[in-house]
């Protein structure tokens, strides 16, 4: 199954969860799809020892999911993309959103 998830948040838990929501299923062997938009792009500076979301994203990323994130989001917050928020546009959040089997929205 191919899973699509769009974090727009930026609380700790909310990103966590729904970065080990990703985790679990590339543990089922489905193809995973992150898409960072709005102040899901701040995940790695809210990330906490409690809520670790740079651990989970690492986790993601070495299992073969995928991290994309809205450029203009990013640089709206005067960030720069990284290899754990690259940046991307909304043609591919159309993208992964059209090609996935199920979205889960945070």
């Amino acid at each position: 199954m191919k899973v699509g998830v769009i974090i727009s948040s930026n609380d700790a838990e909310t990103c966590w969860n729904a970065l080990r929501y990703a985790n679990f299923c590339l543990g089922q062997k489905d193809e995973v799809k992150v898409f960072l938009t709005g102040k899901g792009v701040e995940y790695q500076k809210i990330s906490t020892e409690k809520f670790n979301t740079i651990e989970q994203t690492e986790k993601i990323l070495q299992t073969g999911g995928k991290i994309l994130a809205c450029g203009i989001c990013v640089k709206s917050r005067n960030q720069e993309g990284t290899e754990m928020c690259p940046i991307n546009t909304m043609k591919d959040m159309y993208k992964i959103i059209k090609e996935s089997d199920k979205v889960v929205t945070f």
